[in-house]
């Protein structure tokens, strides 16, 4: 890896973000358009998002299974809406084995057309709900424009699906996934996201209603980083979902669907990262610490090792996740340029000197320079090092949550409405206008309804477009 200073991001952002993810070695191109390698180092990353979301879906009764990832089409056009939210971005295959298909098949864009046909079969009373499944898949979904894990025409995404007995269940299944999306991105991931519900115009396809959690990148920009979608009973209509009540009725089943994907990925790269590479925050980072050792000749090679080994295996029994550098023909400062552009939250260095004195040096990947370095004893040391992750994982969250609230403002009006949004930033408003409406937004500004967050004021207040009486706040900003 190059020691080249990457682009910076005040120069140049989506410039920037690029430069990171290759040369941090989180992907590589491919030969496919608009797809990418995902590499050993970004998947860990999503390894970890993987984990964390997981423990929490089977905490609360999800199961896993997988479904086919090709749909007849036919099961696609069944939901109305559906097919017509879905129909620029399908992929489709006509021919296999040879032969021209009697149907075509759609590569999976999403799977509630599948795993509905599937739900209608499975359940049959009352007894069988609420039925609680996810899936953890690849999805394809045909975009022109295309950005390493942000917007990919194929991506890796978990989608939950379930089925209730009544709108009050699917709704609170609605809401409690959205609150393990959230809980998951404060506490895992360090970013500091805005729970809310979509407008009309950016809610999911055939969907009732549709949840956002909602988080500011450090170009200002919003990325809409999980979704969690109340489908009403819309796609157990179309596929005949239903169940036998206690009073032997025959009743349409209420589901939901939500999912998150690899694009939080990009969240993180472009939450926490600066000039220097990525800064991830330490649950998620596949190596938490990294040890360098520093001889300058070869007699102080094994002393310096046996430390460095030791302190190794006792990081390592205490569930800290260690990679020790043992490359050689590599100086000390490549070493440490390479590791802070991958964004390892410690570095430790040991050296015959730290060895004589039973030191370590720790070196803190969210704080600049000496700021952020400490020598310390090598006995505790996993105390010590315990408590620096944790109060790393801290300081970017605290640090990302002071950027977004720095930079969403208040806006009394149309014109400040317009300026705040020129100048990058998130307007914060009254809303009380039409779908015609929000599409004139769109169009002067560049900016959407983000949401309508969760958190509203006690009064109303009126329009910020039309001045009409508006009962909801709502988050205007251009996004990914």
């Amino acid at each position: 890896m190059s020691e080249q200073a990457v682009t910076a991001q005040s120069e140049d952002f989506s410039r920037w973000y690029n430069e990171i993810v290759y040369r941090a070695d989180l992907a590589a191109p491919s030969p496919v358009r608009g797809c990418v390698i995902i590499k050993p180092y970004g998947y860990e990353i999503w390894e970890g998002i993987k984990a964390g979301l997981d423990r929490r879906f089977k905490a609360t009764g999800h199961q896993n299974a997988y479904f086919p990832l090709f749909i007849p089409e036919s099961y696609i056009k069944r939901e109305a809406q559906h097919v017509e939210g879905f129909s620029p971005e399908l992929a489709v295959v006509t021919h296999a084995g040879g032969k021209e298909l009697e149907e075509p098949l759609v590569v999976r864009p999403t799977s509630e057309t599948v795993i509905g046909e599937a739900f209608s079969d499975w359940i049959q009373s009352y007894r069988d709900l609420p039925l609680l499944i996810n899936q953890w898949a690849n999805v394809v979904r045909w975009e022109l424009r295309t950005r390493p894990f942000l917007r990919t025409a194929e991506f890796l995404w978990q989608e939950g699906h379930t089925a209730h007995a009544t709108h009050d269940e699917a709704e609170a299944e609605t809401l409690q996934m959205l609150d393990i999306y959230a809980e998951f991105a404060i506490d895992d991931a360090a970013i500091p996201v805005i729970k809310g519900e979509k407008s009309r115009l950016e809610r999911f396809a055939g969907a009732l209603r549709t949840y956002t959690i909602e988080a500011m990148m450090r170009d200002k920009r919003a990325l809409q980083s999980g979704t969690s979608h109340n489908l009403g009973q819309n796609f157990a209509k179309a596929f005949d979902i239903r169940y036998l009540t206690e009073s032997n009725l025959q009743e349409y089943c209420w589901t939901t669907s939500w999912g998150l994907s690899t694009r939080m990925v990009g969240a993180v790269v472009m939450t926490h990262g600066d000039d220097k590479g990525l800064r991830l925050p330490p649950k998620l980072a596949p190596h938490q610490v990294v040890i360098v050792p520093i001889t300058r000749r070869d007699d102080q090679l094994t002393a310096v090792m046996d430390t460095v080994e030791r302190l190794d295996r006792e990081l390592q029994a205490a569930g800290i996740r260690v990679h020790v550098d043992r490359r050689e023909g590599q100086s000390p400062g490549f070493k440490f340029n390479d590791w802070e552009m991958r964004g390892v939250p410690v570095r430790m260095e040991i050296g015959p000197k730290d060895v004589e004195n039973n030191n370590a040096v720790l070196a803190r990947r969210d704080l600049p320079g000496r700021q952020g370095k400490q020598f310390v004893p090598q006995a505790g040391i996993v105390d010590v090092v315990t408590a620096l992750l944790d109060e790393i994982q801290a300081n970017l969250l605290d640090d990302a949550r002071e950027f977004r609230d720095r930079n969403i403002h208040d806006v009394a009006n149309y014109d400040e409405l317009k300026q705040v949004v020129a100048e990058g930033a998130w307007a914060r408003a009254w809303w009380g206008g039409s779908d015609e409406d929000e599409l004139t937004v769109k169009d002067e500004t560049g900016a959407t309804i983000r949401c309508f967050p969760f958190d509203q004021p006690d009064q109303s207040g009126k329009c910020v477009l039309t001045e009409k009486a508006a009962e909801r706040i709502a988050l205007f900003a251009k996004a990914y």
